[in-house]
């Protein structure tokens, strides 16, 4: 198999996306709420794996007819954010005035966030948070909390997106890498298996869910407020 085969089999990899994403969206409007996140679940497995392969192949050199951040942006905006929110809107979690607030705000600031040029950091982090509406959202259905808890993780996300506050990036952010990865895996294992139980209420997912979620969040803020120690000469 030359470079470009590979190459292009790793922009084919990505563009499924995309087809899982239309998949969740035909489960969404059917309200089929747990087959929903199955389906994001799985473009979430693509996302994190699309990544290090277009970089071992280096689809910029052998493939770059096709755009590859371009199209996992696309991919990401359905997938992170229209399709989680949509969700968040037609499954009544949100009553009245709060649900309108929320698909208003998450759609329109993750807009605006997907185009900024400042995303991303030195050290290959997020700057702000990154749009993962998807994780927030599938949270939500598997604690239901109340509908003001759930408006304001929504305007406190929303608002920490365009604040100088580090997130990590499970795979590209090498300080913490060793814990953040296999963290970050755990989390699509739990989501999956919460999602699998359609949100079972007594199901152990949740609090895998909440930990997981817990340190992806905060993780790279820690990290600004702990300085990383300097090899001595």
């Amino acid at each position: 198999m030359t470079p470009k085969i590979r190459a292009l089999s790793v922009h084919l990899l990505t563009a499924t996306g995309a087809v899982f994403a239309m998949l969740a969206m035909l489960a969404a409007v059917d309200a089929r709420w747990d087959l929903m996140f199955l389906w994001l679940v799985v473009a979430f497995f693509v996302d994190g794996i699309d990544g290090p392969l277009a970089r071992h192949y280096d689809v910029k050199k052998n493939a770059a007819e096709f755009d590859g951040v371009l199209l996992d942006l696309i991919i990401d905006y359905l997938t992170y954010v229209f399709i989680p929110a949509f969700a968040l809107f037609k499954s009544g979690l949100m009553d009245g005035w709060t649900g309108w607030f929320a698909i208003i705000l998450i759609t329109f600031t993750s807009a605006m966030y997907f185009a900024d040029t400042r995303m991303k950091t030195k050290d290959n982090s997020f700057s702000g948070f990154p749009g993962c509406w998807n994780m927030l959202v599938l949270v939500i259905f598997a604690l239901e909390p109340n509908f003001w808890v759930s408006l304001a993780l929504v305007t406190i996300l929303a608002v920490a997106m365009f604040l100088p506050l580090k997130f990590v990036h499970p795979v590209r952010t090498e300080r913490w890498r060793m814990v953040t990865l296999p963290v970050a895996i755990a989390w699509t294992f739990f989501a999956g298996w919460a999602a699998w139980v359609d949100f079972h209420p007594e199901s152990w997912a949740h609090w895998g869910l909440v930990i997981t979620s817990v340190y992806l969040l905060g993780a790279g803020v820690a990290q600004q407020a702990i300085p990383e120690r300097t090899a001595k000469a």
